[in-house]
C-alpha cells in the first residue's frame, strides 16, 4: 500500500454523498494533510435518500451536493464532480465505464479509492446495487479502459492521454488486508459525516456508532487500545 507521502494525487469514486465519508474520510485527510490532491467523483446526486418526504427529489439532489461539498472541505477537498446519474438505479456499463475512464485520465492518479464490486453475502447493507455497480464500472476505468488507447478512442482524440492507476483501495469489503490509523483525523470524519444532516435523523448516536464502529476496525487491524482506523482491500493495478 502506498503511502500517503508517495502520493501526489488520488481519485474517489463513489455511488453516492457521503459514502466516502463513512468509508475513507480519514484517510482521505491523511492524503490531504501529506499534500496529495485529492478529486471526489460521485455517480449519484442521493436524491433518493433522506427522510422527508415533503423535500422535492430536485431538492434533495441539490442538498445534497451541498452536504458533500462542506463535508469534503472538512478533510482538505475542494474538487468534486457529480455525474448526475439516477439515484437507486447506477448500472455497470459502457456509460459509466466511458465517464470514470475520462476522469482517470484527466485526474491521473495513483490511486483510486471506490467501492467493493462484489455482493457481500454477509451484510445486506454492505452490498447496496449502486455501491457494487460504481465498484465494478470504477474496476473496469481502471483496468483496461483508462490506460488502453484504443479504448473508447474518442477521449483519445480530445486529449485524455491514456494513464495507468498504481492501486485500487477498495473501502468496507469484506476482504480488507489494509488498516489505515485514522486517530488523529476521526474528529474531522465525524465532522465530515455530521455534514450530511438531510440523511441523520439522530446525529449523536450515528457518531457514537461510528466512533465504537472505527475502533473495531484499529482492533481487528491490530492496532493499540483506543486507536481509530479505516480498512482497505488494496490491489496491485500495476
Amino acid at each position: 500500500m502506498l503511502k500517503p507521502d508517495e502520493i501526489e494525487r488520488a481519485l474517489v469514486i463513489t455511488a453516492h454523498p457521503d459514502d466516502v465519508d463513512f468509508g475513507a474520510a480519514g484517510t482521505v485527510a491523511n492524503l490531504t494533510d501529506a499534500g496529495a490532491a485529492v478529486t471526489y467523483c460521485l455517480v449519484t446526486d442521493g436524491e433518493a435518500g433522506g427522510f422527508d418526504e415533503t423535500i422535492s427529489r430536485h431538492r434533495m439532489a441539490e442538498i445534497r451536493r451541498e452536504e458533500q461539498t462542506k463535508a469534503a472541505a472538512e478533510v482538505g477537498v475542494t474538487d468534486l464532480v457529480f455525474l448526475g446519474h439516477p439515484d437507486g438505479a447506477v448500472e455497470f456499463n459502457l456509460e459509466l465505464r466511458h465517464e470514470l475512464s475520462r476522469m482517470i485520465r484527466q485526474v491521473r492518479p495513483q490511486v483510486v479509492i471506490t467501492q467493493s464490486p462484489q455482493i457481500n453475502i454477509g451484510s445486506v447493507y454492505g452490498s447496496h446495487a449502486d455501491h457494487v455497480a460504481t465498484g465494478q464500472a470504477a474496476w473496469a476505468a481502471v483496468y483496461p479502459d483508462a490506460r488502453n488507447p484504443f479504448a473508447f478512442p474518442e477521449l483519445l482524440s480530445s486529449g485524455c492521454e491514456p494513464w495507468s492507476v498504481d492501486e485500487i483501495w477498495i473501502t468496507l469489503g469484506p476482504d480488507s488486508d489494509h488498516t489505515v490509523d485514522i486517530t488523529q483525523q476521526i474528529d474531522r470524519k465525524i465532522k465530515a459525516l455530521r455534514c450530511h444532516q438531510s440523511q441523520h435523523r439522530d446525529p449523536d448516536g450515528m457518531e457514537a456508532r461510528v466512533r465504537e464502529w472505527y475502533r473495531s476496525l484499529a482492533s481487528e487491524g491490530g492496532l493499540p487500545e483506543g486507536s481509530y482506523a479505516e480498512r482497505f482491500r488494496v490491489v496491485d493495478a500495476r
